[in-house]
C-alpha cells in the first residue's frame, strides 16, 4: 500500500476502504507518511469529500493513534458535552454540575482557549486552586465519588488529531465538514463517554456561518457517533450574539454561578436547560424532553446544582467558597461603558467582534503560550431585541489598560441599532 495511491484514489472522488484510512493516519502519526503527502490528502478531501463511513473510519484511526480512556470502572452511564465554540459560552460550568446534581456521572476532558476568550479550563482556574491535571485513576475515583470531573486532556488523548489540525491550519483545509467531523469526534469519543450532546454554535460568532453547513457538521458527527454505539444529540444554536451577558473568564465564571442561583440571563438559561435536558433523557432518568427539563429546574431552585458545583472545585484543590460569594473573583482595575449612538432597537451583535475586543482586554490568547488576565472582559447591557436611546450603556468594558480607546470603537461597531425590533431565536435546531 502507497500514500500516493490512496491520494490519488481520493483525489478522482472514490471511496476509501478503512485499511486505506488507517494506513494514512498511522503513517502520519508515526513519520512515515511525510506532511507533503497529507497536505495532498487533507485537500483532496476538501474537494472531494466523504462518505459518512469514510468520516467514520478517520474518526475511528485518529481515535486509536493515541490514549483512549477506559471509564468501565466509573459506575453508570457516563455524559459529556462538546461546544463547536462560541463568544460568552460557559455552559459547560452550569450543565456539568447540573447534570451530576441528578446522579448521572458527567466526566469532561476540555482544552485551552485559544482566540477571543479562555476555554473552560482557563475559565475554572478563574478560581483560585482550581487544578485541572489529575491523573488518570484520581480521575475515575472522583467521577465514582462525586459524579462529576472536569479536567485538561492529556497530550496522548488522539495525537493524530492534533498532527492533522496543524497541518490544515497552514494549508486552508480547515473548513471541510468530514475533517470537523473527525477531529472533534475522535477525541469525544476518545473521552469515553456513553453519551454525548453536541452544541453546533451557527452565525457571526461561529466557525459555522450558515444552518445549512452547520446542519450537515451536526448529522456527520451524530452518525459518527452512532456508527460507534454512543448515544448522540446535536443541538443547533444561535451565535449571531454572544451568548448571556458576560464575556471573559472571572465574567463569566460570575454569570455561571448567578445561572445555577436562578438569577441567570434568559438565553443563557434556555441553553443549559435544553442541553442538560437531552443528557438526562439519554441516560435514561426522563422519558420526555419535558419531564427532563422540569427536573433540571428543580436541581437550580433546591440548590443541588450549586452544591454540586462547590463540590466539584473543592475536589479539584479549589476555594470553594467563591462559589458562594461571587464578590471574591478578582476585579479588573478599569471598568469603561459605551454607549449608543443613536435611539433605535438592537438588530444585530457582530459576536466575533466582541470576542476579538476581549481577546485584545487579555481575556483571550492569540497563542497558546499567552497569557490570560482573568478579570478582564466585557459585559454587554442590551442584547438583539432591545429598545435603546442615544446615549444608553450598551456594554461595559472590564479592563486593567489604561487605553481603551480600540476596544471602545470595536464594540460601538459590532452593534447594530436599528428602526425595527427583531427578535432572536435562540434554538435553531435538534439533529438526533
Amino acid at each position: 500500500m502507497r500514500a500516493v495511491d490512496i491520494i490519488m484514489k481520493k483525489r478522482n472522488g472514490e471511496e476509501l476502504n478503512e485499511s486505506e484510512i488507517n494506513f494514512l493516519i498511522d503513517g502520519f502519526t508515526k513519520g512515515s507518511i511525510e506532511n507533503y503527502q497529507m497536505s495532498a490528502f487533507t485537500m483532496a478531501v476538501y474537494f472531494k469529500g466523504m462518505t459518512d463511513l469514510e468520516s467514520t473510519y478517520l474518526t475511528k484511526a485518529m481515535l486509536n493513534s493515541g490514549d483512549v480512556l477506559d471509564l468501565s470502572r466509573i459506575d453508570g452511564i457516563k455524559v459529556d458535552k462538546h461546544s463547536t465554540g462560541g463568544v460568552g459560552d460557559k455552559t459547560s460550568l452550569v450543565i456539568a454540575p447540573l447534570v451530576a446534581s441528578l446522579g448521572i456521572k458527567f466526566a469532561k476532558m476540555s482544552g485551552r482557549g485559544l482566540g477571543h476568550t479562555g476555554g473552560t479550563l482557563d475559565k475554572l482556574e478563574s478560581i483560585p486552586g482550581y487544578n485541572i491535571n489529575l491523573s488518570e485513576e484520581k480521575f475515575i475515583d472522583q467521577v465514582n465519588s462525586i459524579g462529576i470531573a472536569l479536567v485538561g486532556q492529556t497530550a496522548l488523548l488522539a495525537p493524530a488529531d492534533k498532527k492533522l489540525y496543524a497541518l490544515r491550519d497552514v494549508t486552508a483545509t480547515v473548513d471541510s465538514i468530514p475533517l470537523i467531523a473527525s477531529s472533534i469526534m475522535s477525541k469525544k469519543l476518545a473521552s469515553g463517554a456513553d453519551a454525548i450532546c453536541l452544541d453546533v454554535k451557527v452565525g457571526s460568532g461561529a466557525f459555522m456561518k450558515n444552518v445549512e453547513d452547520a446542519t450537515r457538521l451536526a448529522n456527520l458527527m451524530v452518525e459518527i457517533g452512532k456508527n460507534c454505539g454512543k448515544k448522540m444529540t446535536a443541538i443547533l444554536t444561535n451565535m449571531d450574539e454572544p451568548l448571556g451577558f458576560a464575556v471573559g473568564n472571572s465574567l463569566e465564571v460570575v454569570e455561571a454561578i448567578n445561572t445555577l442561583n436562578g438569577n441567570g440571563p434568559k438565553d443563557f438559561m434556555e441553553l443549559c436547560l435544553e442541553l442538560s435536558a437531552y443528557l438526562v433523557l439519554d441516560a435514561g432518568v426522563c422519558e420526555t424532553i419535558e419531564e427532563a427539563k422540569a427536573l433540571c429546574i428543580k436541581q437550580i431552585e433546591n440548590k443541588e446544582a450549586l452544591a454540586s458545583l462547590a463540590k466539584l472545585v473543592e475536589a479539584q484543590g479549589g476555594d470553594a467558597s467563591f462559589v458562594y460569594d461571587v464578590s471574591k473573583f478578582a476585579k479588573a482595575k478599569y471598568t469603561i461603558d459605551v454607549k449608543a449612538l443613536k435611539d433605535g432597537y438592537v438588530g444585530f451583535i457582530n459576536a466575533l467582534e466582541i470576542g476579538n475586543a476581549a481577546m485584545l482586554l487579555g481575556a483571550g490568547r492569540a497563542r497558546l503560550t499567552d497569557n490570560i488576565d482573568h478579570s478582564v472582559g466585557i459585559v454587554l447591557n442590551k442584547k438583539v431585541g432591545s429598545l435603546v436611546k442615544k446615549g444608553d450603556v450598551i456594554a461595559t468594558i472590564h479592563s486593567n489598560k489604561e487605553d481603551n480607546s480600540k476596544e471602545i470603537d470595536m464594540l460601538s461597531n459590532a452593534y447594530c441599532i436599528q428602526n425595527d425590533k427583531v427578535e432572536s431565536k435562540l434554538i435553531l435546531k435538534v439533529v438526533k
